[in-house]
C-alpha cells in the first residue's frame, strides 16, 4: 500500500458527511425516505451517512456499473440489480460514491422518472468529477470535487480491491 497517496483522510470524510446530513435532515424534515445505495462503491459512504439522518429512512439497495474492471467508463450501463419497492408519492435518496461521466447518474435518475412518481428525488454523491462529464447531471449534494485520478478506498476499488481503506486516495503511477 505504500504507492497510494491520500487525497482525504478517513477524518476529512466524516466531517464532510456529517455536514451533508445536516443540510439533508433541514431539507427532509422529519419527513421519511427512501435512502437508495448504488452498490457496491457506495455501501461504506451510505451507511456513514444515514447514521446522521434524523427522519424515519428504509434503506434499498441497487448494483449498476460503468466499468468493466477498467479505470475508465465502458459507456454503458449495466443494471445488475434494480429491483426497487413502490416509490410512489416516496422522498427518495440516491446514494452514489462518484458521479463521473454521469452515465449512471442519468440512467437511474431516467428509471426512477419512467417507473415511479416520486415526491421527491434527491441524488447525493461522495464524489462528483465534474471534468469528465459527459451527461448533464449535476448532484444534489456532493461531498467533495475531484479532479480527474483514478480513485480508490472507502468503497472504491481497483479490479474490487482497496475498497476496505479508511481514507480515499490514488496510485502514484
Amino acid at each position: 500500500m505504500k504507492d497510494v497517496k491520500v487525497l482525504f483522510t478517513e477524518e476529512q470524510i466524516q466531517t464532510r458527511i456529517k455536514e451533508l446530513a445536516k443540510e439533508m435532515n433541514r431539507f427532509y424534515n422529519g419527513e421519511e425516505i427512501y435512502a437508495v445505495c448504488v452498490l457496491k462503491g457506495a455501501v461504506m459512504f451510505a451507511v456513514d451517512l444515514v447514521k446522521y439522518l434524523e427522519m424515519p429512512l428504509k434503506m434499498e439497495f441497487i448494483r449498476l456499473s460503468s466499468y468493466n474492471g477498467g479505470t475508465k467508463s465502458s459507456g454503458r450501463v449495466n443494471a445488475v440489480d434494480i429491483s426497487l419497492p413502490d416509490l410512489n408519492g416516496k422522498n427518495v435518496l440516491i446514494i452514489e460514491d462518484i458521479v463521473d461521466t454521469g452515465l449512471t447518474a442519468k440512467f437511474l435518475l431516467d428509471f426512477l422518472n419512467n417507473n415511479f412518481h416520486t415526491k421527491s428525488t434527491k441524488f447525493c454523491s461522495l464524489l462528483d468529477k465534474k471534468i469528465t462529464r459527459v451527461n448533464d447531471i449535476e448532484p444534489d449534494y456532493y461531498g467533495f470535487e475531484v479532479g480527474d485520478q483514478f480513485l480508490i478506498g472507502y468503497g472504491l476499488d481497483d479490479d474490487g480491491y482497496y475498497r476496505n481503506l479508511r481514507f480515499i486516495g490514488y496510485k502514484n503511477v
